[in-house]
């Protein structure tokens, strides 16, 4: 189990280039004696490979899903692991890539383990491509062609026992300040800064934890052409999350209004862009995923603890689309 966690995590496999671990995965997966496909997503997701379903099924026609992706964020050189004093981590200024390939190395450790002991129930495992820039592949995904009525998804660097069940809503914003460029040194006053307007909005903003349940960010900004240039463009990302219902798209356009107030003021144009990345949830009570790994982790003397996160996971896609999931903590941390 160790070995494929470092062979999976030396395999790059950045968002859009996962075909070499599908592949290798695929392979893996079929030796051990499931079926294998992989779904039409990669168009869908612009990525070089798809989702990839596996299937092993038990004695009773009852199903269960498990799910992790396979990409990872970027990373410039390949990625070499080290093991130092009992803790993996990556040689050099690369990731690791334990998002999410310590799940990938214990779900398929979990099939091998279930071939041993003949299952009752049969496994569906999904491993979905893009996950990093939106969860497209879990998106894309039909999943109607699950026998599984619930699934489970690996994804949350937490102690094992943590069970998710509030996520949020993720609203990004993307503005482009366009002024106009004059030479800073001769004719200054001819400009119209993009940067400072983008500034400008920028201090406006409320930022970093806003409450218990909301948090703020701008995390790229970029713009101008030379020191000596007043800049006509600017660019800047921005994310509103919330666990509270409509609370992510009111801050999200209070920071478009902040923007609007920039760019009149310092004489920009402004386009801008907001989009929802994925939709919060809260599972209730009488979910059976939610029942199953309460159970599960009390039979191994863990007792759940439910929490609520401020990250996104597959869980956020399959649970708008009406699957019963529950997002997992998959005991990674440091990460």
């Amino acid at each position: 189990m160790q070995s494929r966690f470092v062979r999976l995590c030396e395999t790059s496999s950045p968002t859009g280039s996962q075909r070499q671990v599908t592949d290798m995965l695929a392979a893996e997966l079929r030796d051990l004696g499931l079926s294998v496909s992989e779904d039409g997503a990669a168009t869908t997701v612009g990525a070089d490979a798809g989702n990839l379903v596996a299937r092993l099924p038990g004695e009773f026609d009852r199903w269960v899903m498990f799910c992790a992706h396979l990409d990872t964020v970027p990373h410039v050189g390949p990625i070499e692991v080290d093991l130092i004093d009992g803790v993996y981590g990556s040689r050099g200024e690369t990731i690791l890539g334990a998002d999410n390939k310590a799940a990938v190395t214990v779900i398929v450790e979990l099939i091998k383990r279930a071939i041993l002991g003949e299952p009752k129930v049969g496994i569906e495992l999904v491993l979905t491509a893009s996950e990093e820039i939106g969860l497209l592949g879990a998106k894309a995904f039909d999943l109607g062609t699950l026998h599984s009525e619930v699934g489970f998804v690996l994804d949350h660097a937490s102690p094992i026992g943590e069970v998710i069940t509030t996520a949020p809503t993720y609203q990004r914003l993307i503005a482009d300040f366009q002024g106009r460029e004059a030479h800073a040194g001769i004719r200054p006053e001819d400009g119209q800064s993009a940067i400072e307007a983008a500034a400008a909005a920028i201090s406006a903003m409320k930022l970093g934890r806003i409450d218990g349940t909301s948090t703020a960010n701008v995390g790229v900004i970029a713009g101008g052409t030379a020191g000596n240039v007043v800049p006509a463009h600017c660019m800047i990302e921005a994310e509103a999350r919330s666990t509270v219902s409509g609370r992510a798209s009111e801050m999200i356009g209070e920071m478009a209004d902040v923007c609007a107030w920039a760019a009149n003021d310092r004489g920009c144009d402004l386009d801008l862009r907001i989009e929802e990345i994925f939709r919060a949830y809260s599972i209730p009570d009488d979910s059976e995923a939610l029942r199953l790994a309460d159970a599960a982790l009390r039979r191994v003397g863990i007792e759940p603890l439910h929490v609520a996160t401020g990250g996104g996971s597959d869980s956020n896609a399959f649970v708008a689309a009406g699957f019963d999931s529950i997002l997992l903590a998959n005991g990674t941390t440091a990460n």
